[in-house]
Formats: C-alpha cells, sequence, structure tokens
C-alpha cells in the first residue's frame, strides 16, 4: 500500500514583502523582505503532499552533501527518505514577491549534471511499492538505466502515475498514465515536425509513442484530457472555476491525487476527474503559500506506518477502509448533511465511533442537500462540511456523495457496520438489504432530542 515518489527534488524558497519604493542605483523595486518560507521542490512537494494527508509515502532521490540538502531533509520529515548522493550542489529556486505579485527569481545549482546512480536501498525501496509516482524535473535521475529497467518490469504489476519534464527522458512503455501540462505535451511532438492542431491530437501522438496505458494532458484553468489506449476518442476532465494566483505546485496536487484515488481502485476517468478537482481546491486553499511549515518538526511514525484509525487525517475514505480491513478492523460508516454541526452530531458521532477501528461519513453534497432540503440549504458549503467534521477526533474519513441516498457510496465502501441516528429506532433502516447483502450490520446509536440543524436555522434566522 506504500506510495514511492521516485525523482529530483530541489529546495523552494520564498522571500516575499512589500515595495513602496524605487531603487536610486536603478529603476527596479526595492522588496522589504518580511518573510523567508523553505520548501521541499519537486518530487519532495509530491511526498510531502502525501505525508501531510497521512498516506505512507516513501521518496527515492538524490540530495547534495551541502546546506540545501540539509535543509531539505529538514523539510521532508514526515517522509521515508530513501537518497543516494548527487555529487553536486543542490538546487536551490528562489522567488521574490511583492505582496501578491512575483518580481524575480533566481536559481542556484540548477544546470544540468551528468545522470546520477542509485543504490540498492533505493532500488529496493522503489520494488516495494504500491503505487510509483515519477515527478521527473529533469536533474537525471529517471535517465538512469537501472532504474528504469525496474520502472519498465514493474509497470505491468504495479500502477505508475509518470509527470514528464520537457528536459527529462521519455516515460517508460507501459505505465499506467503520463500527465504532461500543455506546453510538455507540445515541446514532446515537436520534434516529430508535424504537430497536430488539437490537444486532442497531440495527446494520439504522445500515446503511440510512449505506449503507456494512458496519456492526460492537463490544460490549467480549462482542466484536462484523457486519452487511454483502446478508445476511440478522449474525455473532456472539466476544472472547476476557482480564484487563485501562483500556479505553482498544481502539477504536483495532480499527480498526488491521482495516485491516490488509482490505489483505491478508482477507474482512470474517476481518478483524473477527482485529481483535477484536487488541484483546484489546492490553488484555491492559497496554494504552495498555505503549506504548513515543516521547519522543526519530527517525522510522525503514525504517518510512516500508514496507521488506520485515530491519528490517521485522511480525505480518501475508500483506502482506508481497505487499510483498516486488511488489518483485521472493523469499518464503521454513518451519513447524513452535518449542516450547522451541533451537540447531537458530535454525540452521536463519538458513539459510531466507539463501535469500530475507523469512522467514515459519507456527507451529502450541496446538491443533494438542496434537493432534500430545500434551496437555502445547506448554509454551510461541501468543502467546508468536511472540514469541520474531519476536525473532530473521532471521524477518520469524509465521503461526499452526489446521489440523494447514500446507497451508491454505500456499495463501494462496503463498510462492516453502518450507523443511524436512534429516531430510526424500532424501523427498519433503509439501507439494511443493501449492507446485509455484504454481510454489515446496521445499528442505531442514541438520539439526542431537541439538537437539530432546523432548530438552530429557524433560531437563526429570528435573531438576523
Amino acid at each position: 500500500m506504500r506510495i514511492v515518489v521516485v525523482g529530483d527534488v530541489m529546495l523552494d524558497v520564498d522571500l516575499s514583502g512589500e515595495a513602496t519604493r524605487l531603487s536610486p542605483d536603478a529603476p527596479v523595486p526595492v522588496v522589504d523582505i518580511s518573510g523567508v518560507r523553505r520548501r521541499a521542490g519537486g518530487a519532495g512537494l509530491v511526498a510531502r503532499m502525501l505525508a501531510q494527508d497521512g498516506w505512507p509515502v516513501t521518496l527515492v532521490t538524490v540530495l547534495g552533501d551541502d546546506d540545501a540538502g540539509s535543509q531539505l531533509r529538514t523539510q521532508l520529515a514526515g517522509v521515508q527518505l530513501v537518497a543516494g548522493t548527487s555529487g553536486y550542489p543542490s538546487p536551490v529556486k528562489t522567488r521574490v514577491r511583492a505582496g501578491s505579485h512575483p518580481v524575480v527569481r533566481f536559481d542556484q545549482g540548477c544546470e544540468r549534471t551528468p545522470i546520477p546512480d542509485v543504490s540498492p536501498a533505493m532500488l529496493r525501496a522503489v520494488e516495494e511499492a504500491g503505487m510509483v509516482i515519477v515527478a521527473d524535473y529533469g536533474r537525471g535521475l529517471a535517465a538512469n538505466p537501472q532504474l528504469r529497467g525496474l520502472l519498465g518490469r514493474l509497470a505491468g504489476s504495479v500502477p505508475i502515475v509518470w509527470d514528464p519534464h520537457p528536459s527529462g527522458p521519455e516515460p517508460v512503455p507501459g505505465v499506467a498514465v503520463v500527465t504532461p501540462n500543455i506546453s510538455e505535451a507540445t515541446k514532446a511532438v515537436q520534434a516529430a515536425g508535424n504537430v497536430p492542431t488539437s490537444v486532442e491530437g497531440v495527446a494520439q501522438v504522445l500515446l503511440e509513442r510512449w505506449r503507456s496505458q494512458a496519456v492526460l494532458v492537463t490544460k490549467g484553468e480549462e482542466g484536462a484530457i484523457l486519452l487511454q489506449q483502446g478508445d476511440a476518442s478522449s474525455r473532456a476532465v472539466p476544472a472547476p472555476r476557482v480564484e487563485a494566483g501562483d500556479p505553482c505546485g498544481a502539477g504536483d496536487r495532480l499527480a498526488a491525487g491521482l495516485a491516490v484515488h488509482l490505489l483505491a481502485g478508482r477507474g482512470l476517468p474517476e481518478a483524473a476527474a477527482l485529481a483535477v478537482h484536487d488541484a483546484a481546491d489546492f490553488l484555491a486553499a492559497g496554494g504552495v503559500s498555505a503549506l504548513p511549515d515543516t521547519q522543526g518538526q519530527d517525522a510522525d511514525p503514525d504517518h510512516q506506518r500508514g496507521a488506520p484509525g485515530r491519528g490517521r487525517r485522511t480525505t480518501e475514505p475508500l483506502l482506508l477502509a481497505r487499510s483498516v480491513r486488511e488489518n483485521g478492523g472493523k469499518v464503521v460508516a454513518t451519513g447524513g448533511c452535518f449542516d450547522l454541526i451541533h451537540a447531537g452530531h458530535i454525540r452521536s458521532l463519538a458513539a459510531a465511533r466507539e463501535l469500530g477501528d475507523c469512522l467514515i461519513v459519507c456527507l451529502n453534497s450541496d446538491d443533494s442537500v438542496r434537493r432534500l432540503k430545500g434551496p437555502q440549504r445547506p448554509i454551510i458549503g461541501q468543502h467546508d462540511r468536511a472540514e469541520l467534521l474531519l476536525a473532530m477526533e473521532c471521524v477518520d474519513a469524509v465521503m461526499v456523495f452526489d446521489e440523494d441516498t447514500p446507497e451508491a457510496a454505500l456499495d463501494r465502501l462496503r463498510p462492516d457496520i453502518w450507523v443511524k441516528g436512534g429516531d430510526y429506532k424500532g424501523a427498519r433502516l433503509p439501507e439494511a438489504d443493501l449492507v446485509e447483502r455484504w454481510g454489515g450490520r446496521c445499528l442505531t446509536v442514541p438520539f439526542h432530542p431537541a439538537r437539530s440543524t432546523t432548530g438552530l436555522a429557524d433560531a437563526l434566522a429570528k435573531v438576523s
């Protein structure tokens, strides 16, 4: 079940401040630096995202034996690191921003270097992967012959997501999906001379040339185009409209999300749609500037072991359910709108959590709530409702569903126990026949009268 990220790592440094005057020496702005943030970039950013989401992740890379390399090790707290020695300075990319506007970027140690060697430990880590992400940033690791040979052998049995780079090698044949952006995809076919005029045509050329199982060409705010082997036509993957400034990290977030959704057993079209939304949500939440600072933090042993249950913060319910079951635990699920969470909700959720080894909440989407409760509901959007639920110690994951009933979500999740509030006491639950089909049970937990979202909403309307 471990996700292995293979690729090049760099140290990203953000210098931020305000520019209120020009330099007397030249007509350039003077930026008064008020904040300095350092983070792992490239493959390191992909691995860090996964670790912070709670996934057991290993990063296979090479690092320089210098101060930047030491800082990268600190920034990668929470990631199992298997790193060889590059023999060259660690690349550092420093961005200067005045307010929300980029001013300049300067790079150190980013010149091309020879293909690095790989150690036996690096190869063993890749062999143990349940999912591989190749995050190529053109520094040569993805071109190592031993590593490429191993990845080629694994491609038939282990899903591989390959995020290519214009300066890097072509993906090995047989990988599950290659994820170039439109600029990278166009450059990749230019060498052939006759460049197709459509994104779909570009994707077709790359699919034949790379011999991958699929190509997902991303187009920024326009979403992506997915083309799979055996399909006569491509699929458009729309992206939600978001207000975002710096797009840095969106491709890394997409690759990470795609790997997680594939590992959870989803088909590629669904995984691609969810990953595009993951990238949009990441940018809408502030992008890389909103990532928590790991400076000085120790690795979380629960994250490294991938421990299910308490302490594991994850939004991928299917993978969590599989992990709990494989460790002999019981998966508990409950459902509802959870609009304006109140004490009754908290007591019921806590009681449900005590029935098993993890609690997954099936949450009605905004559209589903509107159909059930009327056009004025929900009061709180689905993303905020999910975040509030995940903030509770008793909730391990949230699964948002768009249907009027949770039955389709339950059929995918297949919990051992399905829980509803005690107001159903004495009546057979609507989902009972479905849950019992796979050997599950339906239970009720105590109902707490005089506590309801509708009552809170009515009280708020009177106050306003």
